[in-house]
């Protein structure tokens, strides 16, 4: 018989107790009792594996809660986590775990303005659970100290390394307590998890909850990188390039969800939206259209989506990403069931692209970039599944792939209609039109009643048969067929970080330069949007970006051309473009052969360059000017912030 443990047989006193009843909880997950007991009680460093949805939140929670009831006039906690969706989250439920003042908890995140945030970390918190390039913000400013801290939590630790966040992390471990207990909750345990561990830990112990087996994904799964205002332009387009689209849309908010209902529903589809706020009376007639197919299309958030078991989407539309893994594999998995043909399409925001790689780690690695179609490919699509429609309906069989075969077909039938066609029956409510030629061997046409035909009798007397058709071909499907319908979806260019090239500038914050300048530096310089700028790291005397390649190329060409830009050069340390460093030389090669340093500098001419450069504002050059070095240039901010092109 399975022994049952309780929350009591936990350690938990009983006002945390009382908490945990008043949230539902009747038993605890094996994560949790797995790791509450050793936080109240150990002082260990612990790594707890376990999948997102099984109480991770509450593992370490529960324990933060009991602990901390009073004011400590310190950050006591800090928990990490790799999107602001996810601190959110975890910042409500941990607020939700205890009704007390304290603990006291805040969130800071990036996407938003930081005044809230500086406001709450003044007026003094216990707990901080936030995304780490916010935390490295507010630990620059000042605003936030975690050198006392007696907790550093990371959740998800495995999907922050995937986003490509082990840098920030190392940094915000430096800059902690070197004596505050170390908690790692990870879904899987990777190699720079463990490094991690054996770096920042010291003696740590591992929990572990039963594995479960799990099962493959087996949907196509696309994605399309758009920017936020073009999502829904993006999705007609996908909606009207599909053949039978019958699908779910995932949003995020309820906002969204009916945002986006309404405008497709403008648009002339059959849409409706679905979410908490809906009633439960009008949520069965909802899923009722739906399930019947008189609603082609439901947009419904992840709460409001759970319990429909719909069989037969075509589709499954992630309008926004989700934040974690599970349950971006649990949307995809409504579609592609019972061994049906299924399509899973996120829509990626460029800012959103290091998300993708974590999709594509827990979906199985099918996740693949699409191109989104051209407005004249869905037309040609849209074009040709309507009017092969219209020939099936009227008993036409489809044998040529010209989509203009139905006028021919149609205006020759209407032409000949006195001298090739008789009526079977003059009496008859309809009749059909039969070939008197034998020799004709076209299909005859579908039955139609006495009044269409006297009506088509009466069009096709004084004008062009062909003309006719084409003017109710254009009325039937004028409006469907319209280019004015579809608006612009810009190309984005989404190069990969794999992709990218690392490019070292010479100037940092001693020249007055944050990442917010210079992602404004390089859009002016290049006329690229500010979102091309990538992985902007910023040290006191340079700085390194990415870029894609050829991006980062001109970049380099221009300043060795203008001597009024800063320096640049390929970082040959961190560099993303393929190459790799012999540890035991030090030297750089790629694709298995040496290559130089860019522009034949080394490393002790840059150095001396820089030093001079410094000591002289930054405007130090050879007399000799035929003797100065094509790619030194001045690191002097004053010149290249009002240089023509940052205008």
């Amino acid at each position: 018989m399975e022994e049952f443990i309780s929350f009591e047989d936990l350690g938990l006193d009983e006002e945390t107790l009382v908490a945990v009843a008043a949230k539902g909880f009747e038993q605890p997950s094996p994560i949790q009792v797995l790791a509450i007991p050793r936080l109240l009680d150990g002082d260990a460093n612990i790594i707890a594996k376990a999948r997102t949805g099984t109480g991770k939140t509450a593992a370490f929670g529960i324990p933060l809660v009991q602990k901390i009831k009073e004011d400590k006039g310190k950050v006591c906690a800090l928990v990490l986590t790799p999107t602001r969706e996810l601190a959110l989250q975890v910042s409500k439920e941990i607020d939700s775990l205890h009704s007390k003042k304290f603990p006291r908890i805040t969130s800071v995140y990036g996407g938003t303005g930081m005044n809230e945030q500086l406001r709450n970390l003044r007026r003094g918190v216990e707990i901080v659970v936030g995304t780490p390039g916010r935390v490295k913000d507010h630990l620059e400013r000042g605003s936030l100290n975690i050198s006392n801290i007696d907790y550093f939590i990371l959740d998800e630790a495995d999907e922050m390394l995937d986003m490509g966040f082990i840098e920030d992390i190392e940094d915000i471990f430096n800059q902690a307590n070197p004596n505050s207990r170390v908690l790692l909750f990870s879904a899987t345990m990777p190699q720079p998890i463990l490094n991690i561990a054996s770096r920042f830990m010291g003696d740590y112990e591992i929990v572990e909850e039963e594995a479960r087996p799990e099962e493959p994904v087996l949907t196509e799964q696309r994605y399309w990188v758009v920017r936020e205002s073009e999502k829904i332009n993006a999705l007609v387009r996908l909606i009207d390039i599909s053949d039978e689209f019958y699908g779910l849309i995932f949003t995020q908010t309820k906002s969204d969800a009916d945002m986006v209902a309404k405008e497709l529903d403008d648009r002339g589809y059959q849409a409706a939206a679905l979410h908490g706020d809906i009633a439960q009376v009008q949520r069965e007639k909802i899923l009722a259209r739906f399930r019947s197919k008189k609603t082609k299309i439901l947009v419904a958030t992840d709460v409001a989506a759970r319990g429909i078991d719909v069989t037969g989407l075509s589709h499954v539309v992630n309008y926004a990403m989700p934040f974690d893994g599970p349950t971006y594999i649990h949307r995809i998995g409504r579609t592609g069931r019972a061994g049906a043909k299924g399509m899973a399409f996120t829509l990626v925001r460029p800012e959103e692209r290091r998300k993708v790689n974590y999709l594509r780690k827990v979906s199985g690695g099918n996740l693949e970039e699409a191109e989104i179609p051209s407005i004249d490919e869905v037309l040609e699509a849209k074009r040709k599944r309507l009017f092969d429609e219209t020939l099936s309906r009227l008993g036409l069989s489809v044998t040529n792939n010209d989509i203009y075969e139905l006028e021919d077909e149609i205006a020759t039938s209407c032409e000949n209609f006195e001298n090739e066609y008789e009526l079977s029956d003059d009496n008859s409510e309809s009749v059909e039109i039969t070939p008197l030629k034998k020799e004709n061997k076209k299909p005859p046409l579908k039955a139609a009643s006495k009044e269409f035909v006297e009506f088509a009798e009466k069009l096709c007397k004084d004008q062009e048969p062909k003309a006719i058709v084409a003017s109710l071909l254009e009325e039937q499907f004028g409006e469907q067929l319209d280019r004015s319908r579809y608006g612009n979806v810009n190309s984005i260019y989404a190069a990969p970080i794999s992709k990218q090239i690392r490019l070292y500038v010479g100037f940092g914050r001693r020249d007055g330069m944050g990442k917010p300048e210079i992602a404004r530096f390089f859009s002016g310089l290049l006329r690229i949007p500010g979102r091309l700028v990538d992985r902007i790291e910023v040290t006191e005397n340079f700085s390194l970006v990415s870029l894609p390649p050829d991006l980062a190329m001109r970049a380099l060409d221009m300043a060795k051309k203008d001597r009024q830009l800063p320096h640049m050069h390929i970082d040959t340390k961190t560099n993303d473009f393929g190459g790799n460093q012999d540890r035991r030389s030090g030297k750089n090669f790629q694709n298995g052969k040496r290559f130089e340093r860019p522009f034949g500098e080394s490393r002790s001419e840059r150095r001396n360059f820089d030093r001079a450069s410094r000591r002289d504002g930054g405007a130090r050059y050879p007399k000799n000017k035929d003797m100065m070095p094509m790619q030194y240039r001045t690191s002097n901010a004053s010149l290249y912030k009002k240089h023509k092109n940052c205008d």
